[in-house]
């Protein structure tokens, strides 16, 4: 009995924990939903209820406007068409032509601006009323605002009209003649009665107020006639704004969490709509709506947790199958993964001795390139001191073509100054000749001086010193030939040696350009050995770049078998996890299935009772 009780507790409560753990979750999601929807419900309530406001207040002012229009428009027509007149007959014509289409008016009428005291003034009323004696209508408020307000048109304080005994307002403007001077005042009064109705016509909920209130916040309507132009609305309204704030002519609007306040401008007038009532107005229907949904919420969700309990409950009929049918393909996941797991570790020592031979192939790789390198570098410093060399000995067969081409034009001066020494000898035959010519004249006259006496001894004198100087000429020019002889000998010779040197200067630049031709060849060959020693250590490099990306690769191998091996390991060990569970999982299900048929048993034992 002990043991029956003990298995029926474990079963209510393995029951109650199915229950409340399918059905939590969901009553968490449909709390949260609703208070969710609650809230974006109050935030478009709010947006709803400041565009109704605003369209109700707005409608009303845009009504009152329309109604007196007509009033505003015939006192501005009356004033432009008076001020171009003084006829009191013409005058008397219009009033009672303009109060015919006045709508809600009840009179239009026109007083001047004379001393009425003096009996200059007169008063025209559409209605055909009199003033009483002692009338004056500078005193009163529409004549007053008109004239302190040249050109625009004034509206008054309420006040209670003699004729009908209602609440009127009146409508004035100042009437100005041709030269700007204010010649009178037109007044046109306006029952409210109209404007009041138009308030009542539009309801924006059931408990909401409108009324209108002057500039000042005095009432202008009201359902208490007391209040009318004698309490101010923002004392007695538990409004929470500021009077100067909300009077500056905008729309407005104000919704907390109790009531919503709405106030606009009533045209050109200083009259200003203000509209107030209770939140809740909006909220009723809205408030039941959200109650609803929220119940068919926790509705849903109940019944969503019982077809939940009842799947869960079909679920495990096959669970015990599938329990079994696990254990077995546990097992052999478990004997796949042992061998998976033996023959990962021959092939990670396989890859491992992979890569230590790789390693040494690229050791000696690198040396190789290392060895390579320096053979390139002692080439390309060859190649250096080749072209250096080259560069010499251009420079030298320069230097001898520049010799040889000096000495050309040495040789070639010599003999052109041989040809100028044969010149000369021609010169000095010539002076010779001249000098042998002087002594035969000078001893003709000598001879002639001789013969002539005393009379020629003074020529004889010049004869003697021309043949003289004559002689002198002729042993000087021995003297200049003997010097051109040893000049011209020594120009011979000089020209002998000279070509004679110009023929080994022509031998040693033709050596020295063979030579700088052989240089060249051997600076070709240099260059050529030092590219492909670059070419082959460029080679040998990227060898030994593949030879370190196949290490590389090679290494990430050998990491990924160990890692496989010890992810093999642990798929084995989670296998025979996975089997231990399943073993488990199947001994539950067995023992699920047995508690509920035995409960099953004893309601039928008890239905049979």
């Amino acid at each position: 009995m002990a043991k029956d009780k003990m298995k029926n507790m474990s079963t209510r409560k393995k029951a109650s924990r199915l229950f409340w753990g399918s059905l939590a979750p969901l009553l968490t999601v449909t709390i949260v939903a609703c208070t969710f929807f609650y809230n974006v419900s109050d935030k478009i309530l709010k947006y709803y209820m400041d565009a109704e406001l605003t369209k109700s207040v707005e409608r009303v002012s845009a009504n009152m406007l329309e109604k007196m229009s007509p009033v505003m428009i015939n006192v501005e027509n009356f004033t432009n068409i008076v001020s171009i007149t003084d006829d009191k007959e013409v005058i008397q014509f219009l009033v009672e032509k303009f109060a015919e289409n006045l709508g809600t008016a009840s009179s239009i009428y026109y007083t001047t601006v004379e001393n009425w005291e003096r009996g200059n003034g007169y008063f025209i009323e559409s209605s055909g009323w009199m003033p009483s004696s002692g009338f004056d209508p500078a005193t009163r408020e529409w004549y007053k605002n008109a004239v302190a307000n040249k050109g625009e048109v004034q509206f008054s304080s309420p006040y209670v009209d003699v004729q009908t005994n209602k609440i009127a307002v009146t409508i004035s403007q100042a009437v100005t003649d041709t030269n700007g001077k204010i010649k009178g005042v037109v007044g046109c009064d306006m029952i409210l009665d109209d404007l009041v109705a138009l308030l009542r016509e539009i309801k924006i909920s059931k408990t909401a107020t409108m009324e209108v209130i002057t500039d000042n916040g005095l009432y202008m309507t009201s359902e208490d006639q007391s209040k009318i132009m004698n309490v101010n609305y923002f004392t007695v309204s538990d409004f929470p704004g500021s009077k100067a704030e909300w009077l500056d002519g905008t729309t407005r609007t104000l919704v907390n969490s109790k009531k919503y306040y709405a106030i606009t401008k009533v045209g050109p007038a200083p009259w200003f709509i203000v509209a107030e009532g209770s939140v809740q107005d909006f909220k009723g229907t809205l408030a039941n709506i959200i109650i609803i949904f929220e119940i068919a919420l926790v509705i849903f969700s109940i019944f969503c947790s019982v077809m939940n309990i009842r799947t869960i409950q079909k679920m495990r009929k096959g669970e015990q199958e599938l329990g079994a049918k696990l254990f077995e393909e546990t097992q052999t996941l478990v004997v796949a993964a042992k061998e998976n797991a033996a023959t990962s570790q021959d092939q990670s020592a396989a890859v491992k001795e992979i890569v230590a031979t790789m390693e040494d192939s690229n050791a000696l790789s690198e040396s190789i390139a290392s060895k390579i390198r320096d053979v390139s570098h002692v080439a390309e410093k060859t190649s250096s001191d080749v072209a250096d060399g080259v560069a010499s000995i251009e420079e030298n067969v320069n230097q001898l073509h520049a010799i040889f081409d000096a000495n050309q034009q040495t040789i070639d001066g010599m003999k052109v100054l041989s040809d100028k020494i044969e010149s000369i000898w021609d010169i000095v035959t010539l002076i010779n000749n001249v000098a042998d010519q002087a002594k035969i004249i000078a001893f003709n006259a000598e001879l002639e001086a001789s013969s002539a006496g005393e009379a020629g001894k003074s020529f004889r004198i010049v004869a003697n010193e021309i043949r003289r100087l004559s002689d002198g000429i002729i042993d000087g020019t021995k003297e200049i030939k003997e010097k051109i002889t040893e000049i011209q000998h020594s120009s011979d010779s000089l020209i002998l040696a000279s070509e004679s040197g110009t023929e080994k200067i022509n031998a040693g630049y033709e050596n020295a350009k063979s030579l700088g031709e052989r240089f060249a060849s051997i600076k070709d060959s240099a260059e050529i050995t030092a590219s492909s020693a670059g070419d082959i250590t460029d080679i040998i490099q990227q060898q030994s770049n593949s030879s370190e990306q196949i290490l590389i690769a090679l290494k990430q191998i050998s990491a990924g078998v160990e890692n496989f091996a010890v992810a093999t390991d642990n798929i084995s060990s989670s296998s025979e996890h996975i089997r231990k569970m399943s073993e488990e999982l199947n001994n539950t299900v067995k023992s699920s299935e047995e508690e509920m048929n035995e409960e099953k048993a004893k309601a039928k034992a008890k239905k049979g009772k």
